[in-house]
């Protein structure tokens, strides 16, 4: 079964002293309830930096520019329960962008410092990558779910074949 293309991106700014991320609280689809980065499935054709300026756009109506994307890394799902949402992320991270995020049919969005993530409310992988890339280092891991489908199994070194595409 062919692994599907996603990207997430992470707003970055500073206020009040404190650097904050925008995370959304997914309405709708695979991951309902959970808070996310901004991102979704790429279309056939499309680049992951298209995507994610698209992705960004639809889901809080922020203007990004592709150039202004830096890109963190790459991370693999796999569901070995649930094949379908076995799927290959590209991270990138922006502190540049038009407009002010907004709430749409797929997210509610919110404002974060980067030391009260809601990581028991975010998919199981985040608590072991997300600090670490919102703190400026990068990303290239597998992360095996269990058949509960929420909770990381195993983790490992990204496959060279999976890396920077």
């Amino acid at each position: 079964m062919p692994v599907y293309r996603v990207c997430v991106t992470y707003l970055m700014r500073e206020h009040d002293g404190s650097v904050q991320v925008l995370l959304g609280r997914k309405k709708r689809g695979l991951g309902t309830g959970r808070w996310v980065g901004l991102g979704g499935k790429l279309e056939p054709g499309e680049g992951a930096e298209e995507a994610a300026v698209r992705e960004i756009a639809e889901e809080s109506g922020v203007e990004v520019v592709a150039s202004d994307l830096e890109r963190r890394g790459d991370l693999l799902y796999l569901f070995p329960h649930r094949e379908s949402w076995s799927q290959r992320s590209t991270v990138f991270v922006t502190t540049t962008w038009t407009g002010e995020p907004a709430e749409s049919d797929e997210l509610a969005p919110r404002w974060f410092g980067l030391d009260e993530l809601p990581l028991d409310e975010m998919w199981d992988d985040a608590s072991h990558w997300l600090p670490g890339v919102l703190a400026g280092g990068r990303v290239a891991r597998t992360f095996v779910f269990a058949a509960d489908l929420a909770t990381v199994a195993s983790e490992g070194v990204l496959p060279a074949e999976h890396a920077g595409h």
